[in-house]
C-alpha cells in the first residue's frame, strides 16, 4: 500500500512538474508578445515625437523667414523712394534691378508657403536651399543699394 501511495505521489509530482513547465513556456510566449507590443508602441510614439519636432521646426522657420521677407519688402519700398531723385537713365536701370529683386522676394514667399511636409531629409534640404536663396537675395540687394562712385 505504501508503494502504491509513494508511486502515485511521484506520478502526481511529475505530472504537476510537466504541466507547470508547459504553462511556463506559454507565459514566456505571452510575455514576449507583450514586450514586442510595448516596443512597437514606443517606436510609434518616437516617430510621432520626431514628426512633431519637424512640424515645430517648420513653423518656427516659416515665422522667421516671413519676418525677413517682410523686412525685404520694406527695404525695397524704402529704396524705391530713395531712387526717385536719381537721374532718369540711372533710375530706369535701378528700377529694373529692383523689380527683379521684388519678384524674387515674392517667389521665395510663395515657395515657403507652398512647402509640404515630406520628411526630415527633404525638410533639411529645403531649409538649406532656402537659406542660400535668402543669402543671395541679401547680397544682390546690398550690391544694388551701394553707390559705386567713379
Amino acid at each position: 500500500m505504501k508503494k502504491i501511495i509513494f508511486t502515485l505521489a511521484i506520478t502526481i509530482f511529475l505530472a504537476g512538474s510537466i504541466f507547470t513547465g508547459c504553462n511556463s513556456d506559454t507565459n514566456k510566449a505571452e510575455n514576449d508578445q507583450d514586450k514586442l507590443q510595448d516596443a512597437k508602441n514606443k517606436m510609434i510614439e518616437a516617430k510621432q515625437d520626431i514628426n512633431q519636432v519637424i512640424k515645430d521646426s517648420i513653423q518656427l522657420f516659416k515665422k522667421e523667414i516671413e519676418g525677413k521677407i517682410i523686412a525685404n519688402e520694406k527695404s525695397i519700398a524704402d529704396f524705391k523712394s530713395r531712387i526717385a531723385n536719381e537721374k532718369k537713365e540711372n533710375k530706369a536701370k535701378l528700377e529694373v534691378k529692383l523689380n527683379k529683386l521684388e519678384q524674387k522676394n515674392k517667389d521665395m514667399k510663395m515657395k515657403l508657403d507652398g512647402y509640404k511636409e515630406e520628411g526630415k531629409e527633404k525638410w533639411e534640404a529645403f531649409k538649406a536651399e532656402f537659406n542660400h536663396d535668402m543669402e543671395e537675395f541679401g547680397k544682390a540687394f546690398s550690391d544694388l543699394t551701394v553707390k559705386n562712385v567713379k
